[in-house]
């Protein structure tokens, strides 16, 4: 227990600050369990009063986890050990397929958009106390939520999706809090749950979405809030159907006091249609980036909601950033205004390369799993063993640790770049690498 390393510190600051520091310099590991906090108050000479102090503080940060009387460890995956670290370092020569990266061949030019609204922003400066979202925005994004059938409510704009869930959650939750989330599920969400303080449920999902079984059980459990992704659901490519989307909507409407949050993350590079589940409880939001369709380095999302999780997020967005670039959110507009994404012809080239890869793999034997959006999930029964001998043979693929709570093991390709001239090699190279045969389904 603790190996050689001391805790140390006579306050609580110094005492938690001395284990997260132990935590990310990978001196104490992940499940290790911590002393008792009579033993560790008598060890360091301090009153146990201090010791649970600390112990609080840990936890409100993410770094450990209480049972009862199994007593604290440190989490599996502490907040301080984020999962974009479980990563494949792609040596020279070897064809990453693993990055999550839309294709760039896809993406539009910025140049004259971003002239366009720094020209605008010379005639029409934005100075401080005007309006956070650009207007024309505003009006464009709600009129696509309108035509998509999402309940009428204010718009938010905030730097990116993980940025805008982090701020829905916050401004509902405290630490302790139990969040339902897919999984597998978006590592980024994964990672942010716990360094907010709050307690991660998974729930199982397939090709249409969440398992609604399993946000009951959840919920039931005391989950405060639950996330979903509508579309392009990232790692599994799932999408909500409308047979699951009624399904989901039912199991809400016993719990009207979740908090619910969206994320399109399939906007504008998927032709699915959504199946949104807002305002089937009290307090709700759905957000919707630029990122996969017009470029990650935009770092915007727009996010729509019930007006009090909405007015608290301006509330407290106002004392930080203050607001998103308006010069990058006019930007934005031209590029809807002009058309510089044909939405539906980036869905079908990611889905032809999608589908292609899905089918190269059922021609082997290989279960995949790929309805939407630019990923494919494949399950295998020795993940690092497969990530390591796709490597050996050419290919970087994410290793499904990042993005797997309770699920089993897999691996995740990224579709967006792949050319038909690969996609029987790359078959051919995931069939040799997860036999004995992958298993079926990936709940």
């Amino acid at each position: 227990m603790l190996g050689e390393y001391p805790i140390s510190g006579r306050r609580a600051a110094e005492i938690s600050a001395s284990v997260e520091e132990a935590v990310a310099g990978g001196r104490l590991e992940p499940g290790e369990l911590l002393p008792p906090m009579r033993e560790l108050a008598a060890r360091l000479g301090v009153n146990p009063n201090t010791v649970a102090a600390a112990y609080r503080i840990l936890r409100e940060r993410g770094v450990i986890e209480t049972d009862g009387r199994r007593g604290s460890r440190v989490r599996a995956r502490p907040a301080t050990t984020g999962r974009e670290y479980i990563r494949v370092e792609v040596p020279e020569g070897v064809r990453d397929v693993a990055a999550g990266n839309p294709d760039p061949a896809l993406l539009p030019p910025l140049a004259a958009a971003f002239a366009a609204a720094a020209g605008q922003g010379d005639r029409q400066p934005v100075l401080y106390g005007e309006a956070a979202v650009e207007p024309e925005l505003d009006r464009i994004t709600r009129a696509d939520l309108d035509a998509d059938g999402v309940p009428d409510g204010p718009v938010a704009v905030t730097s990116g999706s993980l940025d805008a869930i982090e701020r829905v959650l916050a401004a509902h939750l405290k630490p302790g809090d139990a969040v339902a989330v897919e999984d597998p599920g978006w590592g980024g969400l994964l990672d942010l749950v716990p360094a907010l303080g709050l307690r991660t449920v998974p729930v199982g999902v397939d090709d249409d979405g969440p398992l609604p079984d399993g946000v009951r059980a959840a919920l039931a459990a005391g989950a405060r809030a639950l996330v979903v992704t509508d579309r392009a659901q990232n790692p599994t490519g799932a999408a909500v159907t409308a047979t699951r989307a009624r399904a989901l909507r039912s199991v809400l409407r016993e719990h009207p006091e979740t908090l619910l949050v969206e994320d399109d993350h399939g906007h504008r590079i998927v032709d699915l249609p959504l199946h949104p589940l807002a305002g089937t409880t009290r307090h709700w939001a759905l957000v919707r980036s630029a990122a996969k369709a017009y470029g990650p380095d935009l770092r915007l999302a727009v996010l729509t909601g019930d007006p009090v999780t909405v007015d608290r997020v301006r509330g407290r967005q106002q004392l930080g950033p203050g607001w998103v670039s308006r010069i990058v959110q006019r930007a934005v507009v031209r590029l809807w205004t002009d058309g510089a994404v044909d939405a539906r012809a980036v869905a079908a080239a990611y889905g032809r390369r999608r589908d292609a890869l899905v089918a190269a793999l059922a021609d082997r034997g290989v279960t995949a799993h790929g309805r939407s959006g630019m990923n494919v999930w494949i399950l295998v029964p020795d993940e690092t063993g497969a990530v390591a001998r796709l490597l050996h043979a050419g290919w970087a693929v994410a290793p499904g640790a990042r993005f797997r709570i309770s699920a089993p093991p897999g691996i995740r390709v990224t579709v967006s770049a792949l050319t038909e001239a690969e996609t029987e090699p790359l078959a051919d190279a995931i069939a040799a690498a997860v036999r004995p045969a992958a298993a079926r389904g990936h709940v």
